[in-house]
């Protein structure tokens, strides 16, 4: 038999976590929604520029510096422009551009590179990869901040 300050506690847990799903609900929603547009934009890609065997992973190369550097500019407008909805981060940035982007296809694109006897184009790729996108991002954010600023003094 349950008591009755159980029963209560019981009541009082209860609309919490259906509140709580309420509110991540919809942000689980957009992200797989703008994951799968980010997927497929990706695989589009790789359609188009498939990567050579034991070649240079132009394509993933490319795309993860351009995914990079639109979060460069989104985070800028979304931060310092736009009061977005509560929904479009989760939406545009987790979910399109962490679909586009692939840096778990970087990690197998090194290791493939190393088994195919390509090791220092391995490294290069290691190494060039997370310092372009870093850059990507540095560079995209600061070239929007100048031209907000000029647009501002004008």
């Amino acid at each position: 038999m349950t008591t009755p300050e159980a029963g209560t506690l019981r009541a009082r847990l209860a609309p919490r976590r259906r509140t709580r799903w309420r509110a991540q609900g919809p942000v689980v929603a957009v992200v797989a929604a703008g994951g799968a547009l980010g997927a497929c934009a990706r695989y589009g890609l790789g359609l188009v520029g498939p990567t050579v065997p034991d070649g240079f992973p132009w394509t993933t190369f490319w795309t993860n510096l351009a995914g990079c550097a639109v979060m460069g500019v989104f985070m800028v407008f979304l931060t310092e422009v736009w009061a977005a909805h509560r929904l479009v981060r989760p939406f545009f940035g987790t979910g399109v551009l962490g679909g586009f982007t692939t840096f778990s296809t970087y990690a197998v694109d090194v290791r493939r590179l190393v088994e195919a006897g390509r090791p220092g184009i391995g490294l290069v790729y290691l190494v060039a990869t997370p310092c372009a996108a870093l850059a990507a991002v540095w560079l995209a954010s600061a070239t929007v901040r100048g031209v907000l600023t000029r647009r501002e003094r004008a």
